[in-house]
């Protein structure tokens, strides 16, 4: 999500520093993706099967900010050079992303600092969508946490909980996927620092993800949610896709993280599997 565009205002918000845990580094990567999209079982269950979530890396994808967006030229060819490779000037926070813990925290782990075993977790999908299509400003409640667990279960702990608000279908038009505003504000759901800091309290969970630009809503300018789940030293993926083809419980979500040095985040490849 954010870049310097919006670490200008998260400045003005104040440094959190909660206890820093776990060490280790490491991406991981899947192989396959499942034509098919998944199909209820004859018990309501789903068979299994592997599902993409990620958006395909290009120019014209929404950033955070206009003129955050990469570049990219050939920089050598087979005609010429015997083989093709391209040369890409990128943000670490662009496309389907992390943002490590380091993002918003001084001091917090970055992106070789994740263990393997962090960015393999239980997936829960939290469905706002009808909500978000009347209003863009809505948040992942309290409310609707338990809401879901009534229906699908407790959110097991260290989990991945994503929510689906169907922003995904934007992408291709950024100023609907941005949702701004006359005045420059951004209009887009996420997660209410509530919603975030019961999640941390009373589920243990690993992570946030959504389906739009950040896990905090476009509307604010603190920051909130980021700061207390980074300050959890706990990390977000943001600009997800296919959410809405996942089951709502029961899959396993392998977040496949370039581990940049130093990385405050960086780009992954976001497989769900059940």
């Amino acid at each position: 999500m954010c870049t310097e565009e919006c670490l200008k205002q998260a400045g003005r918000a104040g440094a959190f520093s909660r206890r820093a845990a776990l060490a280790g580094a490491a991406a991981i990567a899947a192989s396959a993706v499942m034509a098919e999209p998944a199909q209820a079982g004859p018990k309501g269950g789903y068979g299994r099967g592997v599902r993409d979530l990620t958006h395909p890396l290009t120019t014209t994808f929404p950033a955070f900010a206009p003129g955050e967006e990469p570049s990219r030229r050939t920089y050598v060819t087979i005609e010429e050079n015997g083989y093709y490779m391209q040369e890409w000037r990128i943000l670490e926070h662009y496309g389907t992303h992390v943002d490590a813990p380091g993002h918003f925290i001084p001091g917090g782990r970055t992106s070789t600092e994740l263990a393997a075993a962090e960015l393999v977790t239980p997936a829960a999908v939290i469905d706002i969508a009808a909500r978000a299509a009347r209003d863009p400003d809505t948040t992942v409640t309290v409310a609707d946490i338990k809401g879901y667990e009534r229906r699908y279960g407790r959110i097991p702990r260290d989990a991945a909980v994503l929510m689906y608000s169907g922003w995904a279908a934007k992408a291709g038009d950024p100023d609907a996927y941005r949702g701004t505003d006359a005045g420059g504000t951004l209009h887009f759901p996420g997660f209410s620092a509530e919603a975030t800091e019961w999640l941390l309290r009373h589920r243990r969970i690993r992570s946030l993800g959504v389906d739009t630009l950040s896990i905090d809503p476009g509307v604010s300018s603190t920051f909130d949610t980021h700061l207390i789940l980074t300050g959890a030293d706990r990390y977000g993926v943001e600009n997800l896709a296919g959410l809405d083809r996942l089951p709502r419980s029961g899959a396993t979500i392998i977040v496949g993280l370039i581990p940049y040095q130093e990385g405050s985040g960086g780009q992954a490849r976001v497989f769900a599997t059940w």
